[in-house]
């Protein structure tokens, strides 16, 4: 049985923990366009610094994910996050408000050591810097090809697990015949995502607030979430502050192409004055990531890809349920690997 997997990410990650362990005659291989694993939960190392600078933080909303992570992984470096979390509103005026009996956790070397542990538990083959380009079906099997001309396969299943924008051009291109695929690509292209740019802001002071983040929570700000780094533990020396400002959706798309450094310039600006803190206008040093396809804002229609399963193609990732958070994607690549040993 050769399984084949498109994108390194958290559901990936956690449908190859699966398949791995229950189908261990299964071959698995995992081809993934960037240098590293667990997609939009990306973690950055800066002389020392560690920082999330996409999904902030894993919830305690499933308890099968708490239990995955908790007593299944290694809880070396497992953190928690202790400051709550704080609103503020469309004049940037800052409140308590936010409901803080969840569980925040992270790792002391930041998020992306979840999916290293689930894929180091395995003996998947993880190939990085490796962008898929088509998609091929021969016969009843599945055969991929890279953007440097190499051929991977032929997979008797296949997962895709990039965000759903990306899925659905890679299937609209696919050399498959099938009927279904046109519906699929349909399904796929209607699921809508959120764009959010990130800018990361350090500074040589410790900030002094009561609360690990703050969120606009009418939508009606440029900003939408700031958080603070140094509530995590191990990520930031003593004496110092690292902020990760995220951009609204409507901010993020009209200045996605635009100068970085005008772009971290007016955001730290921004940050400023929510914070209530004038010198964080001049950050020491500073970051940035535009993520286009941050974050689904609706489910997908299951029928057509509940369809597509019949041929041995699967789709897993947060978009699928639709809910943009790390939980959910991990919870998604167990089921989905789950119901894929199921059906063998």
């Amino acid at each position: 049985m050769e399984i084949g997997i498109i994108g390194a990410g958290a559901a990936s990650a956690a449908a190859t923990y699966v398949l791995d362990g229950a189908a261990p005659d299964a071959r698995i291989t995992v081809l993934e366009k960037s240098g590293g694993v667990c997609g939009r939960a990306a973690t950055r190392r800066n002389d020392g610094r560690y920082y999330d600078y996409g999904a902030n933080y894993l919830k305690d909303d499933d308890e099968r994910i708490v239990e995955l992570v908790t007593e299944t992984l290694d809880t070396t470096g497992l953190a928690s996050i202790d400051e709550p979390v704080y609103v503020f509103d469309e004049t940037g005026t800052v409140s308590e408000g936010r409901d803080e009996y969840e569980q925040k956790w992270t790792y002391r070397n930041g998020l992306t050591q979840i999916a290293k542990r689930l894929f180091d538990r395995t003996d998947a083959t993880l190939q990085r810097r490796t962008r898929v380009e088509t998609i091929r079906r021969d016969g009843d099997r599945w055969e991929l090809d890279d953007t440097d001309g190499q051929s991977w396969g032929p997979f008797d299943i296949l997962l895709c697990n990039p965000p759903a924008p990306q899925t659905a051009e890679l299937l609209a291109n696919a050399e498959w015949d099938a009927e279904i695929r046109k519906k699929m690509v349909e399904a796929v292209e209607a699921v809508p995502y959120r764009s959010v740019w990130t800018a990361v802001l350090g500074y040589e002071f410790e900030l002094d607030r009561p609360y690990y983040a703050v969120v606009n929570t009418d939508k009606e700000h440029d900003v939408g979430w700031i958080s603070r780094e140094e509530c995590k533990p191990g990520h930031v020396p003593d004496g110092e502050s690292l902020l990760i400002v995220q951009a609204n959706h409507e901010w993020s798309v009209e200045h996605y192409d635009d100068p970085p450094a005008a772009n971290v310039a007016d955001l730290a600006e921004q940050t400023a004055a929510v914070i209530g803190d004038d010198r964080l206008a001049a950050p020491a040093w500073t970051d940035y990531q535009g993520w286009r396809y941050a974050q689904p804002e609706g489910a997908v229609a299951r029928g057509p890809l509940d369809s597509a399963e019949e041929h041995g193609l699967y789709c897993v990732g947060d978009w699928i349920p639709g809910e943009g958070r790390l939980h959910a994607a991990l919870r998604n690549g167990l089921d989905t690997a789950e119901r894929i040993v199921y059906s063998l």
